[in-house]
């Protein structure tokens, strides 16, 4: 779900204190727009919010994230995307973020 390895090679790179910092901004972007997708979903913005999602969480670890997003991002661009799959979005954000905050 998390990959260890980036996460402890990003704080290496940049950082203890830093890297609170990119953690704590990097969660409130992106609740930021999983709050959006989870109240006021809207299908022409769905390719370009999951790249978001892919690529931030790609950054910081969230490896699990990142793959579901990248499959999403992938069928929106097809116009194929179902707002059903925004559920996996959303458990697999939950569960990665829970698993990322208690270690």
């Amino acid at each position: 779900m998390i990959s260890w390895d980036r996460v402890n090679e990003l704080r290496d790179e940049i950082g203890e204190e830093d890297f609170a910092e990119v953690a704590e901004i990097f969660l409130e972007e992106v609740e930021e727009v999983i709050d959006r997708l989870r109240t006021d979903p809207q299908p022409a913005q769905f390719e370009q919010d999951l790249h978001f999602l892919k690529s931030s969480s790609l950054n910081l670890g969230f490896e699990a994230l990142s793959k579901v997003c990248s499959d999403g991002e992938r069928q929106a661009a097809a116009g194929e995307f179902d707002p059903a799959g925004l559920g996996a979005v959303f458990s697999t954000f939950d569960a990665s973020k829970e698993a990322f905050l208690a270690r």
